[in-house]
């Protein structure tokens, strides 16, 4: 339970990086492919279940999983400081949202009053990115999940939660790739395996140990 001390910490370092922190220039991010990517108001679906994609394994694993749980929150705590170090180091911010929607229906008046909630700055790498990777690796690690239809279902809803980055104009392409090499370390670090040879090493100990207790 102590691991959840994090998410209180987290939400006040957000704040200061977001509403406190004095910014007096911020790096725009921005490449070629984000202006051949159009707006598709559909991907307020993902984009949306992101949160319930987060709430829902972080619940799962704590109740039913906690050796996966622990590898989840180490994961969270690591990229989650690495980003808000580098929004800390690096501002940036994105200007790829539409000034106004081809389409008006109720996702896409969601999004507009969504984009006055959230700002466009610290925008890389991207936190719903980050999220739900630490979740596919927890799915995809969670030993009651090992059939191939959970690990497909993280793996589909994984990829759309990022695509629906941006497909709603909220993150760079650059954004999305700034997010993998920090989740590739942070996976390195948390799920794995421990190498054959250290498990030889405590396999010999173990037989030394019950042989000494026998002779004595």
């Amino acid at each position: 339970m102590k691991w959840l001390i994090f998410w209180p910490i987290y939400a006040v370092m957000f704040l200061y990086v977001e509403r406190i922190y004095p910014v007096d220039t911020y790096t725009e991010m921005w490449c070629p492919l984000d202006d051949r990517i159009p707006f598709c108001e559909f991907f307020v679906i993902p984009y949306m279940f992101w949160f319930v994609y987060m709430v829902g394994m972080y619940l799962y694993t704590l109740f039913y999983d906690v050796p996966t749980f622990r590898k989840l929150m180490k994961f969270t705590v690591i990229t989650i400081s690495v980003t808000i170090m580098v929004y800390l180091i690096f501002p940036t911010c994105q200007n790829l949202r539409p000034v106004e929607f081809e389409q008006d229906n109720s996702l896409t008046r969601f999004m507009a009053e969504f984009y006055r909630f959230d700002t466009n700055t610290n925008v890389c790498p991207s936190i719903h990115v980050i999220g739900s990777i630490g979740i596919w690796a927890a799915g995809w690690n969670a030993p009651k999940l090992q059939k191939i239809r959970w690990k497909a279902g993280f793996t589909g809803v994984t990829l759309l939660i990022c695509l629906s980055t941006v497909f709603l104009k909220q993150h760079s392409v650059i954004d999305v790739m700034a997010a993998l090499p920090i989740c590739a370390a942070a996976y390195r670090i948390c799920y794995q395996k421990t190498p054959r040879n250290t498990d030889n090493k405590r396999s010999l100990r173990s037989k030394l140990s019950k042989e000494k207790q026998y002779i004595l």
